[in-house]
C-alpha cells in the first residue's frame, strides 16, 4: 500500500493508464476480428474496406506505443496477405 502522498497519486495514474491500455488493446482486437470475419464472409471487396478502416486503428495503437510497431505492421500484412489470397 503506497504511504506518501505522491506513492498514491503514481498508484491512481497507474490503474488510470492500466484501464486506457487495456481498452485500447480491445479495440486492437475487436478491429482485427472484424477483417478476419469479412475474410470468412467471402466478399474480397467487403473485406477489403474493413481492412482499410481497421489499418488506422491499428496504427493509432502502435503510434501511442500500447503494442509494438512491428506486431502492428505484422498484423495488417497478415491480413492483406489474406485477403489478397481470397478468390
Amino acid at each position: 500500500m503506497a504511504n506518501t502522498a505522491q506513492a498514491r497519486k503514481r498508484a491512481r495514474q497507474a490503474e488510470a493508464t492500466r484501464k486506457r491500455n487495456a481498452s485500447l488493446k480491445s479495440e486492437l482486437r475487436t478491429a482485427v476480428k472484424k477483417v478476419k470475419k469479412a475474410i470468412a464472409g467471402g466478399d474480397k471487396a467487403a473485406a477489403a474496406k474493413t481492412l482499410q478502416s481497421s489499418q488506422s486503428t491499428i496504427d493509432r495503437i502502435a503510434d501511442k506505443k500500447i503494442v509494438h510497431k512491428n506486431l502492428a505492421s505484422r498484423t495488417k500484412a497478415r491480413l492483406a496477405q489474406a485477403i489478397k489470397a481470397m478468390p
